[in-house]
């Protein structure tokens, strides 16, 4: 490999990490946030079912619950549970010292927390007295924390809070001057080339999620969640494309519009990069939609289907809502359409070639893989008969990985194992790993995690035949 590419690839993964970093504060918490999405969309004033109560829930929620449960998990992924307290705490700093919601304030002080405590435990480790360590672990908690808290209040908060009114400003000029729509330039290249998480969850979220607060809905959680760019392209394979990709699109729509995994659509615009041209053209047409009839979400669908879209959708909006997927659907379909008829046709191994490629570009696996023929490859031969634990691992552990460990476990119950099979992001895997499966392109990083544990390799989560040969070693 030339300097040049080993450059690329160590910039990709510094940037794979960062935004899997992003979304590792925000993709655990989604549950709360669509939790407060629906207690917006139903009983605000303007709600479904007004209940002047029920709304008292609303403010304190985006207020509190949801920074403190940003600036636990940021904290948490720098040094574990410890980090996680030191993280929640500094963040009722920002949240004191500002007047606005404090997402991306707790996407600072979290991680803060977490290194700040991490760098004294190092400082301390080996020093503390026998009898001593609670006394200390518990005060230098509680130091660290409260001198960071009084900081944050001061000084980050009030600084995040000019920042993110800087920032919306920004969008608001944008939408004023109708170049909203041209955010798609960036945004359907970024979704392909694995950025789609740090886009989505670490800006256009936070924003959203405080545009939301002042006017109960916002069109910034549709920019990047909307399906109807990739449908089109999906469409436009059925119609026009040949061999394996025409095969197999009815089947990644289906997954693509109703699952929500826009990823699977990422191979197909791979085989023909020109289809870029669609997917953005798509994206801008639907933004465009959504801003002349003033449509938006409560909360940010995770994951994009449309199922979830429509429940987070406000009073009064469905209509523009669903304008804005079809007007997307359509004008990506017809682009895409054109480009498929007048170029050549699509080779069968094209499909495999960009699966890998999408793969590669987004550091875990791609859902597409599941539509074609698996990867080859034997695991090592050495005796796992003791394993009572196998963990998947992926980029944000709640994906690829989660099917992989459905797929497995069901194996394994079928063969009466008595192993326990789960699923977590790289970044979290537990110092006692025993058995790790990972794509190919994140063992590097699974083996820096747990080096002790026995790492597996795939390159298909969803039909690869070393889980097989996994589990007949599991037998011996």
């Amino acid at each position: 490999m030339s300097t040049e590419q080993q450059e690329r690839s160590g910039f990709k993964v510094k940037v794979q990490r960062f935004g899997s970093f992003l979304s590792g504060m925000i993709m655990p918490n989604i549950g709360a946030f669509i939790a407060w999405g629906l207690i917006t969309a139903l009983f605000i004033e303007t709600g479904w079912a007004p209940n002047a109560d029920f709304a008292e829930l609303v403010g304190p929620m985006i207020n509190y619950l949801l920074p403190i449960l940003i600036g636990f998990t940021g904290g948490r992924l720098v040094h574990g549970l410890r980090g996680g307290v030191v993280g929640a705490t500094v963040t009722m700093g920002v949240i004191v010292g500002a007047d606005i919601p404090m997402f991306l304030g707790a996407m600072i002080v979290g991680p803060l927390g977490g290194w700040a405590i991490k760098q004294f435990d190092k400082l301390v480790e080996g020093k503390i007295k026998a009898g001593f360590e609670m006394l200390v672990n518990n005060f230098s908690a509680g130091i660290i924390g409260g001198i960071l808290t009084l900081i944050a209040y001061k000084l980050i908060g009030p600084a995040v809070n000019a920042l993110t009114n800087f920032l919306a400003a920004g969008v608001q000029f944008i939408f004023d001057a109708g170049f909203l729509p041209l955010a798609s330039i960036f945004i359907e290249p970024a979704k392909v080339l694995f950025l789609n998480n740090a886009i989505n969850h670490g800006i256009l979220g936070p924003l959203g999620i405080e545009q939301a607060s002042e006017a109960g809905k916002s069109i910034l959680f549709l920019l990047e969640a909307n399906p109807g760019p990739g449908l089109g392209i999906l469409l436009a394979f059925m119609f026009f494309g040949k061999g394996t990709a025409k095969q197999t699109a009815p089947g990644a729509a289906i997954i693509h519009f109703l699952g929500g995994i826009h990823e699977i659509y990422f191979p197909y615009i791979l085989m023909k990069p020109y289809l870029l041209l669609a997917a953005i053209a798509g994206g801008a047409s639907g933004v465009f939609t959504l801003q002349l009839f003033n449509a938006g979400l409560v909360a940010a669908p995770s994951p994009g289907s449309i199922f979830s879209i429509l429940a987070l959708t406000p009073k009064g909006n469905h209509i523009g809502v669903l304008l804005g997927v079809i007007v997307a659907t359509a004008v990506s379909f017809l682009i895409a359409s054109l480009i498929l008829k007048a170029s050549k046709d699509v080779e069968d191994g094209d499909l495999q070639k960009a699966t890998e490629k999408t793969s590669a570009l987004k550091g875990k696996e791609s859902r597409a893989a599941e539509l074609i023929q698996p990867a080859t490859g034997a695991v090592q031969e050495i005796s796992l008969a003791n394993t009572k634990h196998v963990i998947f691992a992926c980029d944000a552990g709640m994906g690829s990985s989660a099917m992989g460990a459905s797929i497995l476990r069901n194996k394994m119950k079928k063969e009466g194992l008595d192993v326990t099979v789960t699923n977590t992001s790289v970044s979290n895997l537990p110092a006692d790993a025993e058995v790790v499966i990972t794509h190919k392109d994140l063992t590097h990083r699974a083996k820096e995690q747990v080096p002790n544990a026995h790492h597996i390799s795939v390159e298909n989560f969803l039909n690869s035949p070393r889980y097989d040969e996994l589990i007949e070693q599991l037998k011996k």
